[in-house]
C-alpha cells in the first residue's frame, strides 16, 4: 500500500521528531537577557554533564598576527578531536544527529565521518547589536505582509530573543548578526557524482546589512535588510557576468537584477526566491537553499518543534585557512581532516509546504544554533516524502567583528549523488574583509552596467 504524501511526510516527522532528545522551553522574558540569558537569547549556563560550557561573552581577542583582509586563523589549532563519529558507532549518538548527517554516514562508510572537539561557545556581537536585541524584545512583532509574516518594530539585532514560534526562530535566522559592510572573495564547486569537482564560480561580490547600520532605527529602517552585488571574475565561459540583490522583509518588494556580458545588458529577474535556481551559484542552488535557508517565508508552515543537543559544525576556521581548495574538497563530502563538529543546543524548526502554495521540496526541517540564530544543518524532503537533501554551513569565528558568520555552505543531493559548496573563501589572500560603508549607488542596476566587460 502507498501512502498518500500527507500521511508519509506526517510519519515522517514523527519519526525524526520521535528521535530528538527535545529540552522542555525556558519560561523567560526580555529581563532575562544578560542574565540566565545571553544577550541574544541563549541560555547561559551550560549542560548538565559539562559537554556543553557556559557561555561567558565570547572570542573578542583578536590574534595578533591577524591583519584585516587576510585570512583568520584556527583559535583551536592545537586541539585533537576527543572522539570521532563514523558509521560503525553512529548509533550510539543518534539523537544528536541530523537525518542528513546519518545518511551521509550510511551512504559512505569509509570516508564520511565527523570528528567532534570540545565546545566553544565563541559567539558575539558589539555591544550596540545586544542593545538592540533588547529593545527588539520588547517592541518587536510579526505582521502579515504580502510574502507572509515579516518583522516589523525590530532592528539592529536579533527580532526575536525569546521566540514563541517557529516564524520568529527563521527570522532570527535569516536577521543574524555577520557584520555590515563586507567584500568578499570565494570560488563555488559543483562535485559530480564521480567526484569530478567543477569550478561553477570565481567570485568578487561586496555585502551590506542596513538592517544593522550603526545610526539607524526601526522607524526610520525601510525593510532592504541585505544588499549583494556580485562579479563572476570565472571560470571563463561566465566571466564577466553579475548578479545585484536588494532583499526586503516583503520578498514581494525583493528586486535582483542579473547583468548578461554576452548581451551586455541588465536584465530584472521576475523571481528570485524559493525554488527558482539562484544565478548566482550558476543555477546548481535555489535561492532559498542560500545558507541553508534564504529569502521568503510564505511558502510553508513553521513549527517550532523545540531545543536539543546536537552535533553541528562550529568554529570551522580550519577550512578557510588551508592552503587551497583540494585540501578541503573531498570526491564525494568536505574532507573530514579539515571539519570541526561541537555539540551546541540548537533549536529545531520544521517547515511543511503551505495550502494553496507549490515547491519542489515540501518539506524540511532546520537546526539552529541558540548562540548566533544560525541555520547550520538542514535536510529536505522531495515530493514522494524522501529525504532528498542535506544542507550545511560552515561558522567562523571573527573577533575582529566580533562575530561567529556562516562563510561556507552547501548541500549533498542525496537522489543524484552530487553535491555543490558555495562561497569557500580557501586559498584566497582577501576573504571575508570589513570595510567602510558603501555608496548606496553601488547597489543598482547602473553600477552593473558600469562595470559591465568582458
Amino acid at each position: 500500500m502507498t501512502l498518500p504524501f500527507t500521511l508519509k511526510t506526517f510519519c515522517l516527522a514523527l519519526a525524526g521528531v520521535a528521535a530528538l532528545s527535545l529540552q522542555p522551553l525556558m519560561a523567560a522574558t526580555a529581563d532575562d537577557l544578560g542574565k540566565s540569558l545571553t544577550p541574544f537569547g541563549a541560555e547561559k549556563a551550560g549542560n548538565a554533564d559539562g559537554s556543553i560550557p557556559a557561555w561567558t561573552g565570547g572570542l573578542t581577542t583578536v590574534d595578533p598576527s591577524f591583519k584585516p583582509g587576510g585570512k583568520r586563523s584556527d583559535p583551536f589549532a592545537a586541539e585533537k578531536p576527543l572522539f570521532s563519529i563514523t558509521a560503525q558507532n553512529m548509533a550510539q549518538y543518534e539523537s544528536k544527529l541530523s537525518d542528513g548527517v546519518k545518511e551521509m554516514l550510511k551512504r559512505y562508510p569509509d570516508t564520511y565521518r565527523l570528528d567532534i572537539y570540545p565546545t566553544h561557545r565563541t559567539a558575539a556581537a558589539p555591544q550596540w547589536v545586544y542593545d538592540n536585541t533588547a529593545k527588539n524584545a520588547r517592541n518587536a512583532k510579526l505582521v502579515e505582509s504580502s510574502a507572509g509574516p515579516i518583522p516589523q518594530g525590530a532592528y539592529g539585532g536579533i527580532p526575536f530573543p525569546i521566540p514563541k514560534n517557529g516564524d520568529e526562530v527563521m527570522w532570527n535566522h535569516i536577521l543574524n548578526w555577520r557584520g555590515t559592510s563586507l567584500a568578499l572573495d570565494f570560488r563555488q564547486y559543483l562535485i559530480t557524482a564521480d567526484g569530478t569537482s567543477v569550478m561553477t564560480t570565481d567570485g568578487k561580490a561586496i555585502q551590506e546589512m542596513p538592517y544593522y547600520y550603526p545610526e539607524g532605527s526601526a522607524e526610520s529602517f525601510d525593510g532592504d535588510y541585505w544588499l549583494f552585488r556580485l562579479l563572476n571574475v570565472g571560470p571563463p565561459l561566465r566571466a564577466g557576468e553579475q548578479i545585484l540583490g536588494r532583499t526586503n522583509l516583503n520578498g514581494d518588494k525583493t528586486q535582483t537584477h542579473v547583468y548578461l556580458a554576452g548581451q551586455r545588458r541588465v536584465r530584472k529577474l521576475p523571481n528570485a526566491c524559493c525554488d527558482t535556481p539562484t544565478p548566482s551559484t550558476a543555477g546548481v542552488m535555489s535561492f532559498d537553499e542560500l545558507s541553508v535557508f534564504q529569502g521568503r517565508m510564505d511558502r510553508f508552515n513553521w513549527k517550532l518543534i523545540g531545543k536539543q543537543e546536537m552535533y553541528i559544525p562550529y568554529n570551522t576556521n580550519k577550512v578557510q585557512a588551508a592552503d587551497k581548495p583540494e585540501d578541503v574538497i573531498g570526491k564525494h563530502h568536505m574532507n573530514p581532516d579539515y571539519m570541526r563538529w561541537e555539540l551546541h543546543r540548537v533549536w529545531v524548526v520544521e517547515a511543511d509546504l503551505a495550502p494553496g502554495k507549490r515547491h519542489q521540496m515540501p518539506k524540511g526541517r532546520y537546526y539552529i544554533d541558540e548562540d548566533t540564530w544560525q541555520a547550520l544543518l538542514g535536510d529536505r524532503w522531495d515530493a514522494n516524502g524522501q529525504l532528498s537533501k542535506s544542507l550545511w554551513s560552515l561558522p567562523s569565528v571573527m573577533p575582529d567583528i566580533p562575530a561567529v558568520a556562516q562563510l561556507s555552505s552547501g548541500f549533498y543531493d542525496l537522489t543524484s549523488n552530487t553535491w555543490f559548496l558555495q562561497n569557500l573563501y580557501t586559498g584566497k589572500a582577501q576573504q571575508y574583509v570589513v570595510v567602510d560603508r558603501y555608496k548606496a549607488s553601488e547597489f543598482s542596476p547602473a553600477a552593473m552596467a558600469g562595470r559591465g566587460v568582458r
